[in-house]
């Protein structure tokens, strides 16, 4: 679509005729001479000749003025709207795949499953719905690595969080360390970081505290959600208790309250489903979108056919 960038420059092209219609300066007039009648006759031929060309020229004036002025006036061709990637925030996940995962107290579909195949599920769904956010993935046991650095492509972090597995970390749990990763890879990032850590014990490994981390993530604007999952401890016939994991509630609930996030507990597959519809909901993705609309200039068109024809027209003046 053809549109001028400063239309009302056209407001310009009475300017001439204007100019032509003011009175003309008086200048002293050359005494009369009176020709002989051989040099009036030929002096009646040259000027009808020049009145032919002069109409002409006057006419290329005209368009070299209306090109000049449309020239200035920028006109712009504009393209189609181009939509422009959704900018979001930039997401972190944190896995425990500590050997205490491996416990079959979540029930999917009427059959019990370990936790990390309900957090693979649950988490999988939840990835899905971030379009628009950068994320990446963290799995962590004795030791914290990066799975999936700070991406876009949603799809290959969900594929790298179905393809992990039980003590892939080591058998012990180093959530400082998880922490100190992700404030890691989220340094010097602009706009809202968090990060949404996921465990069933208490930190047992790792060189980082938990609480010291989280003190170093609320320096850098890193927001943590911590999610404790697993059922509550139940004690068999003989009072000793069954389950393998010792959560550390206090813990995972003083990192979130250090970095403005909050603690949530999972005992079953349904609060998992809830904690991350409930972070869905506080984090929302920015579903407005944005366009671009290119814009090609073509001013140098009309200009350039200008410049053309005034020189033509001194040229063609010239004796």
């Amino acid at each position: 679509m053809l549109e001028f960038a400063w239309p009302w420059l056209f407001l310009l092209l009475p300017l001439p005729l204007l100019v032509r219609l003011l009175p003309p300066v008086s200048r002293p007039q050359a005494a009369l001479k009176v020709p002989f009648l051989e040099d009036f006759q030929q002096l009646q031929s040259r000027l009808r000749r020049r009145a032919g060309s002069s109409r002409a020229a006057l006419w290329l004036a005209a368009l070299a003025w209306l090109l000049l002025v449309t020239g200035a006036a920028r006109p712009q061709w504009q393209g189609e709207p181009v939509p422009l990637p959704m900018e979001g925030r930039d997401l972190m996940l944190a896995v425990d795949l500590s050997g205490s995962m491996a416990e079959e107290d979540f029930v999917i579909g009427r059959q019990r499953v370990d936790r990390l195949t309900a957090t693979k599920i649950v988490a999988g769904n939840f990835i899905e719905k971030r379009k628009g956010d950068r994320l990446g993935l963290i799995l962590f046991g004795e030791q914290a690595y990066l799975q999936a650095p700070l991406t876009y492509d949603l799809k290959t972090v969900k594929t790298l969080l179905e393809e992990a597995f039980i003590n892939m970390a080591g058998q012990k749990t180093a959530i400082g360390d998880a922490i100190g990763l992700a404030i890691k890879r989220l340094r010097n990032k602009k706009g809202e970081k968090v990060l949404i850590l996921m465990s069933d014990g208490e930190n047992t490994a790792g060189q980082m505290d938990p609480l010291k981390a989280a003190e170093l993530a609320a320096e850098e604007g890193l927001k943590i959600y911590t999610i404790g999952i697993g059922a509550d401890p139940e004690a068999d016939f003989f009072g000793m208790v069954s389950s393998r994991s010792a959560l550390d509630e206090k813990t995972l609930t003083r990192i979130a309250q250090i970095t403005g996030g909050r603690y949530f507990r999972a005992r079953d597959t349904a609060e998992l489903v809830a904690i991350y519809d409930a972070i869905d909901a506080m984090e929302p993705v920015e579903n407005e979108k944005r366009f671009f609309r290119p814009v090609d200039e073509l001013f140098y068109w009309p200009a350039g056919t200008a410049l053309l024809l005034s020189l033509g027209l001194l040229l063609g003046r010239r004796p």
